[in-house]
C-alpha cells in the first residue's frame, strides 16, 4: 500500500497544484522580507532586549535585520552574557547599546518603543506588564506565562495599556502552517476525531546531578531568581536547564506544547478543553536533576474531538517518523504537518471489490532554505507597531495565553495525578479546590503579582 500510495501521489494531477504552492509560498517569503526596506524617519524603532542569552538574543538578531530597527539597550543579570551581546549588537548596527543589570532602570528611558522579554518564564509577567506600564510595545517569548493567573493578567494589561503585544508562536507566521490549516478547515479530510501533537527530542541527554555552587562573578543571583522560592544556586537551575524545573517553568509540555498546541487549536477553532488527563514522568533519565517529566502523554478532550499531546527525550522516532508535528486525523485522510512541511495522507476503502482513495492526496510540501519563520514573526509586529493596529498580529497576547493555558492544564492534571475538568464560561476548573489553586502565582523574595 506505501509504494501504491506513493505513486499515486507522483501520477496524481494534484502535483501541479503542489508545484504552484511551493513556488508561491516562496514568493510569500520574497515579499514579506522585500518589507524590510528602508523605512521614513518618523518609523525608525528603538528596542531594548530583557534576557541576553537565549531566545532573546536570537529574536533580537531577526528584529536587527528589519530596517530602520536599532537596538538601543540590553539588559542581564550576567555581565559576562551583557558584555557578549553588547560587542555581537555593535557588529551588527555599528552603535553601542546602553547596558543594564535591572531591567526596570532600562524601562526609564522613553526613547526605548519596544522591549523584547526573553528571561526565564518565571520572570515574563512581571517583565511585559512593568513594559506596558511604561509605554512600551512588547515581544514576549513564549509561554508567556508560568501560571493561568499571569495568563490572564498579562491579556488584561495588553487591553489596558493599549499596546502592541506580540508572542513568540513564530510558527503561526510559516507560510506552509497557512496552507495546512486552510485544508483542515475546508472538510476534505473529513470529520476529524483526533488530532495527535508531539516533541520527541534526541538530543536531550540527562541533565547531571551537580551540587549546590557560588553564583558565577558577574551574576546577580537574587534578581535571576527574582519572583521564584529562594533557593542555592545550582548550575543545573540556571541558563537553558531552568526550563526542567518547576520554579521557573513548565517542562517540554510548555516549551515546546505551546507552538503545536497552538497551531492545533487554531485549525480546529477551539480554545478550551472540557476534560484533561495526563500519565508519565521520568523514564529515559529517572535519576538526573531534573524535575519535570521526560515522557508524557495528555488527553485533552474538546467538543467533537480528542487532542493527544506526547513529548519524550532522548530519542527522535515520532508518530510519522517526525521529531515533532500535529496530525489531523480524518473520516477521509489525515494530515500532518511540522516545521519541514506538510503531507496528506489519504484513507482508502472498499468500492465493488477495489480498493480507492477517500480523497485525492497531495505531494508533500516542504518549506524552502530560506523562509526564516523568526524573521517573518518580527516583521509581523513591527508591521503592526508602524500602524499601530494589533489586529495585524499573526499571535498576539490573547492567542499565546489559549496555548500557555491548555499546556499549563496539562501539567496540572499530570501533577495530580487524575483527571480534571474546565468550565469555561467560569474560567477555573469544576468543583476542585486543589487544581483551582494551581493557577494562582505565588511570589517570593518581595516581588508582587502585578496589579492592573
Amino acid at each position: 500500500m506505501k509504494n501504491n500510495r506513493r505513486t499515486f501521489i507522483k501520477n496524481s494531477s494534484l502535483a501541479v497544484a503542489g508545484i504552484g504552492m511551493a513556488t508561491s509560498c516562496n514568493a510569500a517569503t520574497i515579499t514579506a522580507l522585500s518589507e524590510t526596506k528602508q523605512v521614513a524617519p518618523n518609523e525608525q524603532l528603538k528596542v531594548g532586549l530583557i534576557g541576553c542569552k537565549g531566545m532573546g538574543f536570537s529574536n533580537l538578531s531577526r528584529h536587527l535585520k528589519v530596517a530602520g530597527v536599532e537596538c538601543v539597550a540590553l539588559c542581564d543579570i550576567d555581565q559576562s552574557v551583557l558584555a557578549e551581546r553588547a560587542v555581537q549588537v555593535e557588529e551588527i548596527q555599528g552603535k553601542k547599546p546602553a547596558l543594564y543589570g535591572d531591567y526596570r532602570k532600562m524601562l526609564a528611558d522613553k526613547t526605548i518603543d519596544y522591549v523584547i522579554v526573553g528571561t526565564p518564564d518565571h520572570w515574563h509577567c512581571l517583565n511585559m506588564i512593568d513594559a506596558l506600564k511604561a509605554g512600551k510595545h512588547v515581544y514576549v517569548e513564549k509561554p508567556i506565562a508560568l501560571c493561568m493567573e499571569e495568563c490572564n493578567l498579562m491579556v488584561a494589561a495588553a487591553k489596558k495599556y493599549g499596546k502592541i503585544v506580540q508572542v513568540g508562536q513564530w510558527q503561526r507566521s510559516g507560510p506552509h502552517y497557512e496552507e495546512a490549516i486552510k485544508i483542515v478547515r475546508s472538510g476534505d479530510l473529513g470529520n476529524i476525531r483526533l488530532v495527535k501533537v508531539w516533541a520527541y527530542q534526541g538530543w536531550m541527554k540527562p541533565v547531571p546531578v551537580l551540587p549546590d555552587a557560588t553564583p558565577p562573578e558577574g551574576v546577580d543571583y537574587e534578581m535571576w531568581l527574582g519572583p521564584a522560592p529562594k533557593r542555592p544556586f545550582n548550575p543545573n537551575r540556571f541558563h537553558f536547564n531552568f526550563r526542567w524545573f518547576w520554579d521557573y517553568a513548565g517542562g517540554l509540555m510548555t516549551d515546546w506544547g505551546v507552538h503545536e498546541i497552538d497551531i492545533a487549536l487554531y485549525a480546529m477553532n477551539v480554545k478550551a478543553p472540557i476534560s484533561v488527563m495526563a500519565s508519565g514522568g521520568k523514564y529515559a533519565y529517572p535519576d538526573d536533576a531534573s524535575e519535570t517529566p521526560d515522557s508524557l502523554q495528555t488527553v485533552f478532550q474538546y467538543n467533537g474531538f480528542n487532542m493527544l499531546w506526547e513529548h519524550a527525550t532522548g530519542i527522535d522516532n515520532g508518530n510519522y517518523g517526525r521529531t515533532e508535528g500535529i496530525a489531523f486525523i480524518g473520516n477521509n485522510g489525515t494530515l500532518v504537518v511540522n516545521r519541514q512541511g506538510w503531507e496528506l495522507i489519504p484513507e482508502t476503502h472498499n468500492v465493488d471489490g477495489v480498493r480507492k482513495y477517500r480523497m485525492e492526496a497531495l505531494p508533500e510540501y516542504r518549506k524552502r532554505g530560506n523562509d526564516d519563520y523568526v524573521l517573518r514573526h518580527a516583521q509581523n509586529f513591527i508591521t503592526a507597531i508602524r500602524k499601530n493596529d494589533p489586529s495585524l498580529l499573526k499571535c498576539g497576547i490573547e492567542t499565546g495565553s489559549v496555548a500557555a493555558i491548555n499546556a499549563q492544564m496539562g501539567n496540572i492534571a499530570y501533577k495530580l495525578g487524575r483527571k480534571v475538568f474546565w468550565d469555561a464560561d467560569k474560567g477555573m476548573f469544576k468543583n476542585d479546590k486543589e487544581a483551582n489553586a494551581m493557577m494562582k502565582a505565588t511570589y517570593h523574595n518581595g516581588w508582587e503579582l502585578p496589579q492592573v
